[in-house]
């Protein structure tokens, strides 16, 4: 390509004109790919890995007696985490036992007699009492069915006693100890869904036209090498929005501070987790950077 304004010069200041013409062209080209790539590609360095977290509460009261896990130890579905005193209910579901076995009893001739009273004529039994004794079999067999129900709870307050994990996870923050009181409902111990990770990532609204469900997301925690790799799952369709708040009267409390520097909001991405490297940790809580790949799927 030649220049003719750079003709009646000598090669020296030729090569300077073009050496700083090609610099000022290749700074120009580097700025607008600067650009491009802060303000409209769709990355983000707050990320977030997040994770389901199951409270182990008891369902029945009693001492602690048992406890087969330690802290940050990785559980099963199915394991036992710790086991409450079963003496109690244990004596519980005996007398229940016994008392089915009693009202059957009942039962049996209440129904007996009654049969007995249906056969007779009505120049023996009157009609009265043929209904007496059938009224009594009726509450006969009733109160069977409720001894039933109770040896039923009876059998399961007792396989309460043993609390078991519902998820395979990690136990977090262990503070339960041999001795402690179970009360029902009250968060006993954690445990981490080890099959829930996900990712959240907080997107510069100015970034949301390029970004697609199921698009190919690049994930790189703090500290680790290795990339992880996800897809796009969903983008959320709501933040918290400060003027949307109330006074007391229920008029709208608009803030009249309108800054010149209006910063993009953020929304969050979730990010679905396809593959983690073997050699890489993952932690919910820790921060990353996300690097989304528009039409390339996973």
């Amino acid at each position: 390509m030649r220049f003719p304004f750079l003709t009646n010069l000598d090669q020296s200041t030729q090569r300077r004109y073009l050496t700083t013409g090609a610099a000022v062209l290749l700074a120009i080209v580097l700025a607008w790919a600067l650009w491009w790539h802060y303000l409209r590609s769709p990355w983000t360095r707050d990320g977030r890995v997040r994770v389901e977290v199951v409270n182990i509460a008891a369902e029945i009261s009693g001492k602690v007696v048992g406890l087969n896990v330690v802290d940050n130890q990785p559980v099963h579905k199915g394991d036992v985490l710790f086991t409450i005193e079963p003496i109690d209910y244990r004596l519980a579901l005996v007398q229940a036992e016994a008392n089915v076995e009693s009202r059957q009893h009942d039962r049996d001739i209440a129904l007996q007699d009654s049969e007995r009273r249906q056969k007779l004529g009505a120049e023996a039994v009157s009609a009265e009492e043929r209904n007496s004794y059938q009224s009594t079999a009726q509450v006969a067999e009733a109160a069977y069915q409720a001894a039933l129900a109770t040896r039923d709870q009876a059998k399961v307050n007792l396989d309460r006693t043993t609390i078991r994990s519902p998820v395979n996870g990690y136990v977090t923050n262990l503070t339960l100890r041999i001795g402690d009181y179970a009360t029902p409902g009250q968060t006993k111990l954690t445990v981490v869904d080890s099959d829930s990770f996900w990712i959240v990532g907080y997107f510069e609204e100015t970034k949301l036209p390029r970004i697609h469900e199921g698009d190919y997301a690049h994930v790189r925690l703090m500290g680790w090498g290795p990339e992880i790799a996800g897809h796009v799952e969903s983008v959320s369709r709501a933040i918290a929005d400060t003027n949307s708040d109330s006074d007391t009267s229920g008029l709208a409390n608009v803030d009249p501070i309108f800054t010149w520097v209006r910063l993009a909001q953020r929304l969050p991405v979730r990010i679905h987790i396809d593959h983690v490297p073997d050699n890489v940790r993952i932690a919910a809580g820790q921060t990353c950077t996300i690097v989304l790949d528009p039409g390339r799927k996973p």
